[in-house]
C-alpha cells in the first residue's frame, strides 16, 4: 500500500521533482507552498513554514486526506546572499528561519504521528554549500549545515521507534536559478565538479526516494551528497 507523504515547499524545482517520484511509487503527496497555487497531479496546501500554525495546518489537512504522514521532506528554503560586512540581520535570520528552524518545525509535527505508528522517514534537503561554504551565503551555508546535526540528533532520539532522520545533499542542479546565469558562471561552476555536469532535479528525487524506502531501512544520521563529486571528502 501506499504511504502518507508531505513534501515542503514541493510545487516547483527539487521539490516538485521529489513529489512527483514518490507519487509515481505509489504514495499519496500533498506539498506545500507558500502561495498555495495549484499544482496539477499534486494535493496543495499553502504554508509558510516560519509559521508554526501554518506548519500544523497544512499536516493536518494531509492527514484528513491521506491519513498520518509516514515521510516528510523538509526542501522549503531560501537565498539572500549578500557578503558578511553587507549583510542585514532580516536576511541572516529569514535565510535561517526558513531553511533551518522550519525544518524543525515540520520534523516536530511530523514526529506525532511517526511514533505512534512506529514508523517513519524523515527527509531533510541540504546543499553542499553546508559542507564547503560559500563566500556571499554565510547564512544559506549556515542554515544548511545546520540541518546536518539536527538530523543527527534527531535520528539519535527517534532510531528506537524505527524512525529514520536523514540528509540528502546536492550540489549545482540544472533548474531555472541556474539557467539564468551568465556563460561564464556556468562554465566556472562546472570546471569544479568532477563529472562536469549539473544535476537534474530528478537525480536528487532518486536519493530521496531511496531514503524513503525499505530498502534504506537501516541507514539514519546519514548524508548522502548528489554533487557529481564536488564536496567530496566532506
Amino acid at each position: 500500500m501506499g504511504r502518507s507523504a508531505l513534501v515542503t515547499g514541493g510545487n516547483r524545482g527539487i521539490g516538485l521533482a521529489i513529489a512527483r517520484r514518490l507519487a509515481a511509487a505509489g504514495d499519496a503527496v500533498t506539498v506545500t507552498s507558500r502561495a498555495g497555487a495549484e499544482v496539477p497531479g499534486l494535493a496543495v496546501v499553502k504554508c509558510d513554514v516560519r509559521d508554526p500554525s501554518a506548519v500544523d495546518a497544512a499536516f493536518a489537512a494531509a492527514e484528513a486526506r491521506q491519513g498520518p504522514v509516514e515521510v516528510a521532506v523538509a526542501n522549503a528554503g531560501i537565498t539572500r546572499d549578500q557578503l558578511l560586512a553587507l549583510m542585514s540581520e532580516d536576511d541572516f535570520g529569514a535565510v535561517l528561519d526558513t531553511n533551518l528552524a522550519g525544518a524543525y518545525r515540520v520534523a516536530k509535527r511530523a514526529v506525532r504521528g511517526m511514533i505512534r505508528m512506529r514508523r517513519g522517514r524523515i527527509i531533510f534537503i541540504s546543499s553542499v554549500v553546508g559542507l564547503l561554504g560559500s563566500g556571499g551565503q554565510a547564512n544559506y551555508a549556515a542554515s544548511k549545515a545546520g540541518l546536518i546535526g539536527l538530523a543527527r540528533s534527531l535520528a539519535r532520539e527517534l532510531g528506537t521507534r524505527n524512525i529514520t532522520v536523514n540528509v540528502v545533499a546536492p550540489g549545482f542542479v540544472d533548474t531555472d536559478m541556474t539557467t539564468a546565469l551568465a556563460d561564464d558562471k556556468r562554465a566556472a561552476i562546472l570546471a569544479s565538479v568532477p563529472l562536469g555536469r549539473y544535476a537534474s532535479a530528478d537525480e536528487v528525487a532518486a536519493a530521496v526516494a531511496f531514503l524513503a524506502s525499505g530498502d534504506a531501512a537501516y541507514i539514519t544520521g546519514a548524508v548522502l551528497p548528489v554533487d557529481g563529486g564536488l564536496g567530496m571528502g566532506h
